[in-house]
C-alpha cells in the first residue's frame, strides 16, 4: 500500500513539473485568423500555413478564417471572452481602440530588425499608438482612376502619368469634356464616403484631425479639405460630369456601367483590378491613371492591412517568429499578388513581379512613394464619429442637400462633441 502510495505522489509530482502548455508537452498551437477573401488570397495564405507547418515541428499553426463585414465586433467579443486568436488579422484604421483598450501586445521589443528596417517609418507610423507598435502593416493600396482607355484616348484629353498627374482642377475640367449624351466623365462610388474623402484629401494639404500639444485631438475643417469634396459636388451638382446615382453604391456597383460605356472613369482602390479582369468584357480596354494631385502631389493616406498578436497570447515570441515568416519578401510578394495590392515591405516592392505593365502593377507601385497614414489613424473615437457625424454629413453635402458651411459645421462641431468623449 505505502508503494502505491508513494508511486501516486511521485507520479502527482511529474505531472506538476510538466504542466502549463510550454514545449515540452508538445508542440505549441497557434491560431491566425485571416480576413483573406479572393480565392487567389486565400490560397496564397493557406499555403504559406502548411509550409511553416511542413518546417516547424514544434509550433503548429491553426488557419481560422475571419470576414472584414464583422471584424471589429467579433474581435472585441473574443478579447473579452478570452477567446481572441494569437494572430490577428485586421486593418491599422481599426487598431487604435484595440491598442488603447489593452487588448493587444506591444510588439516593440518583439519584432526582428530586418522587419522593423525592411518596412518604413510611415508605413510603422500606421500601427504606433502611444509608445508602443501594436501590429506590423503589410499590405496597402492606393486610391487610383481606372479609365476607358479607348473613351480617353478618342476624346483627345491629356492621359495622366505618376510623373505628370492631372490637378484637383483639370480632373474636373476633362470630366467635364468627357460628359455628355448621357454618358458621365466620372462615377463616384461613395457609399463609404468619409476614408476615400480624407485620404485623398492629403494631396491638397487636408489633415482634419489636429493633434494639440496635450495629445488632444480636434476637428478642423480647412482650405484644405474643402479641395476633394468640392471637386465632387460640383462634379454631380454643377456640371453634371458626375453620376448622382453611384454615390450610394459600392466600387463593384459601377463596375457594369463603366464596361457599358456610361462612365468614363471610376475612382476605385487598386485591388479592384482583379474584378475588372475578371468581369470585363472580351476586348474592352482599360487602364489605371493616378488620381489627382494637389498642393502635396500625389500624397494620399492609407490604412495598410495589419498582423498583430493578442495581449492575452501566451506564445507572444512564436507568433511573432510565424509573423516574420509569413512577410519575408518573397512570401509578402505572394500576398500582394493574392489581393492584388502593394507591399510594404521595400524589399518586397522592388520585386519585378510588382513592376509589369500588365494590368498596370507598375502604375501602382509608382505610388508607393506617396502613401502616408490616413489622417484618422491614431484618433480615438473614430468609428463613432465616421458613423454618427461624418458619413451622413458628407452624403447630405454631396448630393447638394446641404451647403459646404453646413458640412464644416456638422464635421467641426458635432465632430468634436463625439471626440471630446474619448479624451476625457
Amino acid at each position: 500500500m505505502r508503494t502505491r502510495l508513494l508511486l501516486v505522489v511521485v507520479l502527482l509530482l511529474l505531472a506538476g513539473c510538466t504542466s502549463g502548455g510550454g514545449r515540452d508537452d508538445g508542440p505549441v498551437t497557434l491560431r491566425f485568423q485571416s480576413l483573406a477573401w479572393q480565392e487567389e488570397s486565400v490560397t496564397a495564405n493557406k499555403e504559406l500555413v502548411e509550409e511553416w507547418n511542413a518546417t516547424h515541428s514544434d509550433v503548429k499553426v491553426e488557419y481560422v478564417q475571419g470576414s472584414w463585414d464583422s471584424v471589429h465586433d467579433q474581435l472585441l467579443t473574443s478579447f473579452e471572452g478570452g477567446e481572441a486568436p494569437d494572430v490577428i488579422h485586421d486593418a491599422s484604421d481599426d487598431l487604435a481602440d484595440f491598442a488603447y483598450g489593452g487588448y493587444l501586445a506591444d510588439l516593440t521589443d518583439l519584432l526582428p530588425a530586418r522587419l522593423k528596417s525592411d518596412i518604413p517609418q510611415r508605413s510603422w507610423e500606421t500601427t504606433t499608438f502611444g509608445d508602443g507598435v501594436y501590429g506590423v502593416p503589410f499590405l496597402q493600396e492606393p486610391r487610383v482612376l481606372v479609365a476607358n482607355a479607348t473613351w480617353l484616348r478618342e476624346s483627345g484629353v491629356r492621359v495622366p502619368t505618376p510623373e505628370h498627374p492631372w490637378s484637383w482642377p483639370e480632373f474636373r475640367q476633362i470630366t467635364d469634356e468627357l460628359s455628355g449624351d448621357g454618358r458621365y466623365g466620372v462615377a463616384w462610388p461613395l457609399k463609404e464616403p468619409v476614408s476615400a474623402t480624407l485620404n485623398l484629401s492629403l494631396s491638397a494639404g487636408g489633415q482634419l484631425f489636429h493633434r494639440d500639444a496635450d495629445g488632444k485631438v480636434t476637428v478642423r475643417f480647412e482650405a484644405g479639405d474643402e479641395v476633394v469634396p468640392r471637386t465632387v459636388h460640383d462634379q454631380v451638382g454643377a456640371d453634371r460630369s458626375a453620376s448622382p446615382t453611384t454615390l450610394g453604391s459600392g466600387g463593384s456597383d459601377t463596375l457594369p456601367g463603366f464596361f457599358g460605356g456610361r462612365y468614363a472613369m471610376v475612382p476605385l482602390g487598386f485591388s479592384y483590378r482583379q474584378q475588372i479582369v475578371q468581369q470585363a468584357p472580351k476586348g474592352f480596354d482599360w487602364q489605371v491613371l493616378p488620381a489627382p494631385a494637389g498642393a502635396d502631389g500625389l500624397a494620399q493616406g492609407v490604412s495598410p492591412q495589419t498582423l498583430s498578436v493578442a495581449e492575452d497570447s501566451p506564445h507572444r515570441e512564436e507568433a511573432v517568429e510565424f509573423i516574420d515568416f509569413l512577410l519575408r519578401p518573397k512570401n509578402m510578394v505572394r500576398l500582394a499578388l493574392g489581393d492584388w495590392m502593394l507591399p510594404t515591405g521595400a524589399q518586397a516592392l522592388a520585386d519585378p513581379a510588382l513592376h509589369t505593365t500588365k494590368d498596370d502593377w507598375a502604375t501602382g507601385t509608382a505610388l508607393a512613394a506617396h502613401l502616408r497614414p490616413a489622417p484618422a489613424q491614431s484618433v480615438r473615437g473614430y468609428p463613432e464619429w465616421k458613423d454618427k457625424v461624418a458619413t451622413p454629413a458628407f452624403q447630405e453635402y454631396y448630393s447638394g442637400a446641404i451647403t459646404l458651411g453646413e458640412l464644416r459645421e456638422r464635421l467641426e462641431k458635432d465632430g468634436n462633441l463625439v471626440l471630446a468623449r474619448y479624451q476625457r
